[in-house]
């Protein structure tokens, strides 16, 4: 008999009682396995006991808010935790609520109120994405990009600045990976975003502009070597030296 696959574990960090019951009620029905915590504080607990695919995280939260929550598991490099999936809930569609989810580390997001069946979609899609790049990363054999101090291995997942390893986001290291494995060639927002997160993902322009920039902020130095072409899009310096 074939082993039956294990359910994806969904962390759901959500305060108001009405939507966590609900969030919850819809993702079992999808066949998810679901954890709930009401607090920041009792997330970060929940991560340090369990193995959780992706996480459902609420902005607004008492004390410890949603970005703090997700700098935290971006940071934490215990057990993979700081690469797991995370789609932030925002009370509202505002642009910059958008930028807050995306600039603290988030790889999706669902501005309230929402569609049940929107939420379950989507969930899906972020998981579907992240076994799409273990796949790739399997048949990769260590395919490595070496360019401006960086060393972007594509089968492990890892990005070395000058031997220091890099801890990217999915979204962020997808963005890398594309550009600096076609350097010199300029590419538009939106086929950064196809290519980095599926066509079934909605964002704004100045939502990529803010992951362009958190990326560029996070390779200090070498984040010069991705250029901005005026009107168009980005690429990455094929001329750039490291700044040697």
């Amino acid at each position: 008999m074939a082993k039956q696959q294990a359910k994806h574990h969904i962390l759901i960090v959500e305060d108001e009682e009405d939507i966590q019951q609900l969030v919850s009620y819809n993702l079992i029905k999808a066949g998810f396995h679901v954890t709930c915590a009401d607090s920041g504080e009792e997330a970060l607990a929940c991560l340090e006991r369990e193995e959780i695919d992706c996480i459902l995280l609420d902005l607004m939260l008492p004390e410890m808010s949603g970005t703090e929550v997700c700098f935290a598991v971006r940071k934490d490099e215990t057990k993979g935790r700081s690469t797991i999936p995370i789609i932030m809930l925002t009370a509202k569609g505002e642009e910059e609520d958008v930028v807050t989810g995306l600039e603290s580390g988030a790889d999706d997001y669902i501005p309230k109120p929402f569609s049940p069946k929107v939420l379950v979609a989507r969930v899906k899609a972020v998981l579907r994405r992240s076994r799409e790049q273990e796949e790739d990363d399997g048949e990769a054999k260590r395919q490595v990009i070496v360019a401006a101090g960086l060393e972007i291995d594509k089968g492990r997942h890892e990005v070395r600045l000058k031997g220091e390893q890099l801890h990217l986001t999915m979204t962020e290291f997808g963005i890398l990976s594309l550009l600096a494995g076609k350097p010199g060639w300029v590419f538009t927002r939106q086929q950064i975003i196809d290519a980095v997160r599926g066509y079934d993902f909605l964002v704004t322009p100045r939502a990529m502009d803010v992951q362009i920039f958190g990326l560029r902020r996070k390779l200090g130095e070498a984040g010069e070597a991705i250029e901005t072409v005026r009107g168009i899009g980005y690429r990455f310096k094929s001329t750039w030296d490291g700044g040697e």
